[in-house]
């Protein structure tokens, strides 16, 4: 086989793989605390997150309960990076962004909580069967920065 040959077929080949999917986050998620680490700051009694992920569009409504009471948010999002805004705790602009990173999405956020800035990062994993979302997220404010990782169990 010619090298010309040989790179011809190469391509082609190449062509012919599928597309590797992205991972689908839809689905009804429930915190599993004993699987979670929140490091310094006291986690959550209880927390679920409901996604709806039609690519690139991301929508998230999220509750919790705990020491702060029962906070509910809402997010809407695209995957392709552009920024996004959305209510945040409190009535305070969030902004955020999204974009893949292989087959993980890397969320960044900045706003403020109370009369502190903060920014948040967040990298979504999703397990191969489909039934677990883990959440690494860094946050740095003011009082800090902190490391915490968040498993939760499809419903």
């Amino acid at each position: 086989m010619s090298k010309k040959s040989f790179a011809i077929f190469a391509i082609l080949a190449l062509t012919a793989l599928p597309a590797l999917a992205k991972p689908d986050f839809t689905g009804d998620w429930k915190l599993n605390t004993s699987k979670s680490t929140f490091g310094d700051v006291p986690g959550p009694d209880s927390m679920t997150i409901k996604i709806a992920h039609a690519e690139p569009k991301l929508d998230t409504v999220s509750k919790q309960s705990g020491q702060m009471g029962e906070i509910e948010m809402k997010g809407s999002y695209t995957t392709d990076g552009k920024e996004c805004t959305n209510e945040g705790f409190q009535g305070s602009p969030i902004k955020s962004t999204v974009k893949w990173d292989g087959d993980k999405l890397a969320l960044e956020s900045k706003g403020q909580f109370g009369d502190m800035d903060f920014t948040l990062t967040q990298k979504w994993t999703l397990s191969d069967d489909g039934k677990t979302l883990t959440v690494a997220q860094h946050i740095a404010m003011q009082m800090g920065e902190f490391d915490q990782t968040l498993v939760f169990e499809k419903q």
